[in-house]
């Protein structure tokens, strides 16, 4: 069956007829050929041919029954079969013919159609090594080329130049997603000789055409360093300016050292000199950039450039050109006046004069130029560097008004002005005794100078605490503290308090345990801590003392700052009576606490823990610190309540309270309390317009019920001997707790303490490392604080107490979170025992103002503070004393 053709030569006409041969068993002619090879692109004919002519909708179906491809077309014919047009990859696979005789379905054998890929364009060639190799004779050469190919049609070879005989390799691999075939060809060839140099061509071949990349080989005797040309080797700039250097060479083998060096000595990278160095296949660069420049860096650089055979040096002449200066001027003695200029270039020294006193004579119209008995010398012209000159003048006319001399370099000019009364001769007798004179009172004056910056550079007592008066922008205006009122009815009296033992000294003065007698009552007993300065205090430092007492005053009575309870002003030196803290600062106790402490996840009860893993009397204490069984239980209520009343309480039962609590271990509850209590007592702290300037653990004490309290030290630590306090200037500061605008613009806001908290963060979750572990404060700190370094997550800290760390440190001192924001924060987080312990020691603190009628100044005045501050007194509320969940204006009685 199929198509029969007449043709008839001579006119050219033709005729055909299709012969149907009629198989019920077979519907289509059988086929040998079912498998079916298709450039992608290309046009084939599925020869599902019909073997009856009445068989109709003859179309294509996949073999599993799948819808066809979306772009697949064809065309069907019962003569011909069904032609496909455009193939494309994702037509592969099995498809059967299907049609319609007699009203039956009838379907043909399985055609298996695969398309083979068809490359867009000629392969491109990828190199091994640069197109251009440098080898030394004797050395391997190697040369890789590689290319890829959608189909396995493709080659790839090398030619050599003529004569030499390489060996070849090549290798082959497939690539399945996406499908490509990978071609390598390595042209090896052992102890080359000159005769090998030449162009090497990689040729790549696919059925789109070819593609030829060339490889230039060089051979030579030796190494080589071939400096380019330098346009100039001299190098003028202005002080203060940056200046680079560069040298570019080419080199084989690869150069081993590159190094700068300045009179005899080699540079490194800093922050005055910064080294950089690339290549790119044989040539290399190296830059020197010399930042800021100085005077005293003028001079020759030297470059240097080694490899295994040579070695090349380049040197630069760099001359920093300095204003001038009058570094000296005299006159006029004996008769003659002198002036004395240094500068780069060397300065050119006139004089000028005028008769009537005039502020430049060089300007004035009447101004004449002295030329004659000048004596002008060079005292100095070093080749780099600064140059001097002297020039004398000898005064001849007696009607000088005004003497100008000017120095002038590189079109820089300064002058300096001599005023010239007569042309007198001084007396043989009084010049050596005005020399005398002088002399003496230079020397008297260098003695006053020495004294005064000694005394300048002493450190000075002043009160960390800030208190606002008013914000205008970004700027603060702060209270004058002297200028606060005190009220003596904080007077306690000097007679009823006994002296212990000394808490913390100073510098300028100390802290004392003290035991008070008739503190609140007139029989209560109360522990306290008394602040002193020592007798060699200067005014400065007693008004500072004084300073800080109103600042407390002002402040009122928090559970989470160190409150005051009164003060001696009267009939002796100053004393500021505060709370005692038994379990002293929180930087040593959490130290103390490392080698015990106890790590818990969120969300566990430390209560019920602690309690369970007491351990029982017969117990050894050598294998596991004892566990606390939460600040809950630290002392009784009824001893508690009479402690922080201040009543009468046996103090051996309060030693051994404080000790068993003192020996019981830290978990993390305690940690998240710490902070809480802290974010709390700042959180008051800036409800009171107060700025801490000094956050940090060794400034916040503990006491009874591990209750955390914020204090200034100030008199009681001598920051000259405290590591933790850095040289900045005349002053010396806490930097790594310091925010950026406080260390680089000395600017202290309540955002910068937030900063600090959030350091302070960090040391309670280390368990009191200190910050920046192994980090110095220098210039490499600085940097690295202003391009945003912050430190990682310490040890035991939550992520969720990180996050609040790294907001604290945002760069961008609106977007850190308030002190208020971070207690709702932290309120999350802690347990609800922990939240009501809190408020359990809140609400035994001492009684609110007008709370009590007491009989006593003293006593009155720790029940009614802030009750008689005067309208002319906006800063001081009417009510001083803030208590947790309590609004400051209506305190709870």
């Amino acid at each position: 069956m199929g198509k029969y053709s007449c043709r008839e030569e001579a006119s050219g006409e033709k005729s055909s007829i299709y012969v149907y041969v009629k198989d019920p068993e077979n519907p289509f002619r059988r086929n040998i050929m079912f498998d079916f090879v298709v450039g992608e692109g290309e046009t084939t004919t599925l020869p599902c041919l019909a073997t009856d002519p009445r068989m109709t909708d003859l179309h294509l179906q996949k073999c599993d029954g799948q819808p066809l491809p979306n772009t697949l077309r064809y065309s069907s014919s019962i003569e011909t079969g069904i032609t496909l047009e455009d193939v494309r990859k994702d037509f592969e696979g099995c498809y059967v013919c299907v049609g319609t005789l007699e009203g039956n379905t009838v379907k043909s054998g399985l055609y298996q159609l695969n398309v083979r890929l068809v490359p867009d364009a000629p392969p491109v060639i990828t190199l091994g090594q640069p197109q251009r190799v440098l080898l030394i004779q004797g050395e391997v050469l190697s040369l890789s080329c590689n290319t890829s190919n959608v189909n396995s049609d493709i080659t790839i070879r090398w030619k050599a130049p003529q004569g030499v005989q390489p060996s070849v390799q090549q290798f082959s691999n497939i690539l399945t997603k996406p499908i490509s075939h990978l071609r390598n060809a390595t042209l090896n060839l052992g102890s080359v000789t000159k005769q090998d140099a030449g162009s090497y061509n990689c040729e790549a071949r696919n059925e789109r055409g070819t593609s030829t990349k060339t490889v230039w080989v060089e051979i030579y005797d030796k190494g080589f360093i071939i400096l380019r040309s330098v346009n100039n080797s001299t190098k003028r700039v202005r002080a203060g300016e940056s200046l680079s250097l560069r040298v570019v060479m080419d080199a084989y083998p690869k150069p081993h050292t590159f190094s700068w060096s300045y009179s005899g000595v080699k540079l490194t990278n800093t922050t005055d000199h910064v080294i950089t160095s690339r290549s790119h296949g044989n040539s290399y660069t190296s830059e020197l950039k010399l930042v800021r420049l100085k005077v005293l860096e003028s001079g020759v650089y030297i470059f240097s450039c080694s490899n295994r055979d040579t070695t090349v040096h380049q040197s630069f002449e760099v001359h920093v050109i300095s204003k001038p200066q009058i570094v000296s001027h005299d006159g006029p003695i004996d008769g003659q006046v002198r002036c004395v200029a240094e500068g780069y270039p060397t300065p050119q020294i006139k004089w000028y004069y005028c008769d009537q006193p005039h502020s430049r004579c060089s300007n004035s119209l009447n101004a004449t130029q002295e030329e004659e008995d000048v004596v002008t010398v060079t005292m100095t012209n070093p080749p780099f560097g600064k140059g001097t000159v002297e020039s004398r003048l000898n005064i001849t006319k007696n009607s000088y008004a005004t003497l100008e001399c000017v120095a002038s370099a590189n079109g820089e000019i300064v002058y300096t002005l001599f005023s010239i009364s007569e042309n007198t001769v001084p007396h043989e007798l009084f010049t050596p005794l005005l020399i005398g004179f002088v002399a003496a009172a230079v020397i008297l004056i260098l003695i006053l100078i020495v004294l005064s910056y000694k005394y300048m550079q002493k450190p000075k007592y002043q009160i960390q605490w800030k208190v606002i008066e008013g914000i205008h922008g970004n700027s603060y205006v702060y209270i004058d503290p002297t200028q606060l009122p005190y009220d003596h009815q904080w007077e306690f009296p000097r007679d009823k308090l006994r002296f212990g033992k000394i808490l913390g000294s100073g510098a300028f003065g100390k802290v004392v345990e003290a035991t008070a007698y008739g503190m609140s009552k007139a029989d209560t007993v109360m522990t306290v801590a008394v602040k002193m300065l020592k007798p060699s205090a200067h005014a400065t430092e007693k008004e500072a003392l004084m300073s800080e007492l109103k600042v407390l005053s002002y402040l009122g009575n928090h559970i989470n700052i160190v409150n005051l309870l009164g003060a001696c002003t009267i009939g002796g030196p100053t004393l500021v009576i505060t709370e005692y803290c038994c379990f002293g600062d929180l930087l040593n106790f959490l130290r103390r606490r490392r080698e015990s402490f106890y790590f818990t996840t969120l969300g566990e009860d430390s209560y019920y823990r602690n309690v369970m893993l007491q351990p029982e009397p017969n117990e050894s204490r050598h294998e596991y610190m004892t566990m606390k069984p939460s600040i809950l239980g630290l002392l009784s209520s009824e001893n508690r309540r009479s402690l922080n009343k201040g009543d009468s309480y046996r103090d051996s039962d309060a030693v051994s309270e404080i000790m068993q609590e003192d020996g019981m271990t830290l978990d993390t509850e305690d940690l998240l309390s710490f902070s809480y209590q802290v974010a709390k007592g700042m959180d008051f702290l800036a409800s009171k317009n107060c700025i801490h300037r000094d956050l940090a653990a060794r400034n916040i004490l503990l006491t009874q019920g591990r209750v955390a309290k914020i204090c200034d030290f100030g008199l009681a630590r001598d920051i000259t001997t405290d590591s933790n306090y850095v040289v900045k200037g005349n002053a010396r500061l806490p930097v790594k707790w310091m925010s950026p605008e406080s260390i680089f613009e000395c600017v202290y806001t309540f955002e910068s303490d937030v900063w600090s908290y959030g350091i302070l963060l960090w040391e309670i979750f280390s368990l009191g490392s200190s910050p920046y572990p192994g980090m110095p404060v220098d210039s490499n700190f600085y940097k690295m604080i202003k391009e945003g370094y912050r430190m990682e997550s310490p040890e035991f800290a939550p992520s969720e107490m990180y996050e609040i760390m790294h907001s604290c440190w945002d760069a961008d001192p609106f977007k850190r979170p308030s002190f208020g924001k971070i207690v709702e924060k932290i309120e999350q987080q802690i347990s609800d025992s922990t939240k009501h312990i809190y408020l359990n020691f809140s609400s035994r603190l001492p009684a609110a103002p007008g709370s009590h009628e007491e009989s006593g100044s003293h006593v009155q005045r720790l029940n009614s503070f802030g009750s008689h501050i005067t309208a002319t007194q906006p800063l001081l509320s009417s009510n001083d004393v803030f208590l947790e969940g309590t609004s400051p204006r209506h305190p709870p009685v």
